[in-house]
């Protein structure tokens, strides 16, 4: 799967969020600053020739939809920060934010009884 750009990323939030949209709705829901709407239509077509969206003809309009789940690319780009900065250790990496963000081990305790209530498998 391919990396996304910072832009790129900001627009597949906003359809993550909206499920499918045209680029009018998706201008709508970005921040101001707002782009100009080809700048937006450039970067869903980009999205597009990338394999991470898709649409359908609506009269003359696009609606364009994720191909990629959120989940997926999160997971993807998590295991690469993991890989690139951690040497793919999931516990150095663990370690580096509960230092950098002053987590308690009370506040630790915490995440892993809501991870283990999340996926009562393991």
């Amino acid at each position: 799967m391919k990396q996304l750009t910072k832009a790129e990323e900001d627009i597949m939030q906003i359809l993550w969020e909206l499920q499918e949209g045209n680029v009018a709705s998706i201008v709508e829901q970005l921040p101001e600053p707002k782009p100009a709407y080809n700048t937006v239509s450039t970067i869903v077509r980009i999205l597009e020739s990338k394999d991470f969206v898709d649409y359908r003809k609506e009269g003359r309009n696009h609606i364009y939809f994720p191909k990629v789940k959120k989940s997926e690319y999160s997971n993807q780009s998590l295991n690469k920060l993991m890989d690139g900065y951690f040497q793919g250790s999931f516990k150095s990496m663990v370690s580096f934010f509960m230092k950098k963000n002053d987590i308690s081990i009370q506040e630790m305790e915490e995440i892993m009884k809501e991870i283990n209530s999340e996926n009562p498998e393991k």
